[in-house]
């Protein structure tokens, strides 16, 4: 999604606080199952926050350390280009 890494992504929202309120649903796809989503404004939220982090490769790595909790993950993705 976004052309973004998956795992990121799943960080990102996994911390409700780092999107707007109402932005991450949750959606029921059985009597006991749900799955994560995003709404459109969400998604948009999520694009611009990506876009504005990667201005540099100092604001892009301080973007990785204060939305992200998993520090293999923050490791893997500082070692790739920010675009």
């Amino acid at each position: 999604m976004l052309g973004e890494d998956p795992e990121l992504l799943k960080a990102i929202v996994y911390n409700d606080d780092n999107l707007t309120y109402g932005s991450i649903i949750s959606v029921y796809t059985g009597p006991d199952d749900t799955v994560t989503a995003l709404t459109d404004d969400g998604i948009d939220e999520l694009k611009d926050m990506l876009r504005d982090a990667r201005i540099t490769t100092e604001t892009w790595h301080a973007f990785l350390d204060d939305f992200v909790d998993d520090a293999e993950l923050v490791a893997r993705i500082k070692t790739q280009s920010p675009r």
